[in-house]
């Protein structure tokens, strides 16, 4: 199906860089080298000097580079991870991943990421790491976690897949945590043609540990000093990743400006999104609260303009983490939000005019039903945005 206005195209950022990524490709191809090479070296120094990083370390993927940061911290079966239920499920699934088990914290009602003040009564002895996720492209209020996990000695990791170049307090997320860990899925805000992550960290010893760590555990060839795993970014994605590396910075200020262009023309009919104080939101994802939700988004959809939902069903209430025990109530804010948000179309190519249609139609909706004017629960939901 051809839309009108579609959630995004990943297609326009290639034929915006046709030169630079086919010229990185063609550097790559005849070179024969394709596993751990230079490109992925030149990659990884880039990066990291893009992040204000000391290291990064190029993965297969998002999920890995959780799984990676999280081994690499020393997780490991029946330890216990603290984390949130509004994400995408390969947050939890990196957790498995390492034997450890997910206890989930509630949200903040107005960002949607991790409520920081819930952290500490969900310590126990078998707490081995803590995960704030960057949601949407929002930082998590860090400084709280951070401190607290230094008074008890336990790792934060920070999943930035949806937030590469968001900042907090003016450091750019991911750098901040023991380690930070990043998707470059394709519809990222940087995005690679295939999948691929990456892992940074200030530390030494936990970037000596990620490059064994990725690479079956060697230290050198036919040594295998830690158990690990294949997880390698290859050579291709690493240039096709390098040459993309320059716009991010102005891909993320193209994305708030479309933000505040939804914003402006919205805020009367839906609740929009609310921006923390002390960081720099980037839009990977544009999300609103309505009721009545599903009827806004088939209306939409009626009229050519594709939306989604991030997410539907929280962790903690998905059939395969059942067996944790959690029931519906146990995270009222995650439930609650998770039944009314709808991810309207987000990318740096969408026109003005695209989002003025989408504007258009969302508030022609509300006037014919205006008994779906969001009215937020109190103290559950954000009131709308002025």
């Amino acid at each position: 199906m051809s839309f009108k206005v579609p959630f995004g195209d990943v297609k326009l950022r290639y034929e915006s860089l046709r030169k630079q990524i086919e010229e990185s490709v063609q550097r790559v191809l005849p070179s024969g080298y394709y596993i751990l090479g230079p490109e992925l070296e030149r990659f990884e120094k880039r990066f990291a000097d893009f992040l204000g990083a000391d290291f990064s370390v190029g993965c297969a993927s998002g999920t890995e580079a959780i799984y990676l940061a999280m081994k690499a911290a020393g997780v490991g079966p029946g330890d216990e991870v603290i984390v949130v239920a509004h994400t995408a499920v390969p947050t939890i699934s990196a957790i498995s991943m390492t034997g450890a088990e997910p206890v989930f914290v509630d949200i903040d009602p107005s960002t949607y990421v991790m409520d920081a003040t819930k952290v500490e009564a969900a310590i126990t002895a078998k707490t081995k790491a803590i995960i704030p996720v960057h949601i949407y492209g929002q930082v998590v209020d860090l400084d709280p976690l951070l401190a607290l996990g230094r008074a008890r000695g336990i790792p934060v990791i920070e999943d930035v897949a949806q937030a590469t170049g968001a900042t907090y307090k003016g450091k750019i997320a991911g750098t901040m945590g023991d380690f930070g860990a990043f998707s470059f899925y394709p519809s990222k805000n940087l995005g690679a043609f295939g999948d691929g992550g990456a892992v940074c960290t200030n530390s030494e010893e936990g970037y000596r540990k990620l490059l064994m760590l990725r690479n079956y555990g060697q230290s050198k060839r036919y040594h295998h000093d830690e158990i690990g795993i294949n997880s390698r970014l290859d050579e291709l994605q690493a240039a096709i990743l390098d040459a993309q590396l320059p716009y991010v910075h102005e891909w993320n200020v193209r994305r708030r400006e479309i933000a505040r262009r939804f914003t402006a023309g919205l805020k009367d009919v839906v609740v929009t999104p609310a921006e923390s104080s002390f960081g720099t939101h980037v839009y990977h994802l544009y999300v609103i609260q309505t009721q009545d939700r599903d009827a806004l988004q088939q209306y939409l959809l009626d009229k050519g303009i594709q939306t989604l939902i991030h997410y539907p069903i929280p962790a903690h209430l998905q059939k395969a983490y059942a067996y944790r025990g959690y029931k519906r109530g146990d995270l009222p804010v995650t439930e609650q939000v998770t039944q009314r948000i709808l991810s309207l179309p987000m990318f740096p190519e969408l026109t003005d005019s695209q989002v003025d249609f989408v504007i258009q139609e969302i508030v022609k909706y509300h006037a014919l039903n205006p008994q779906h004017v969001f009215v937020p629960t109190p103290g559950i939901t954000t009131p709308l945005a002025k």
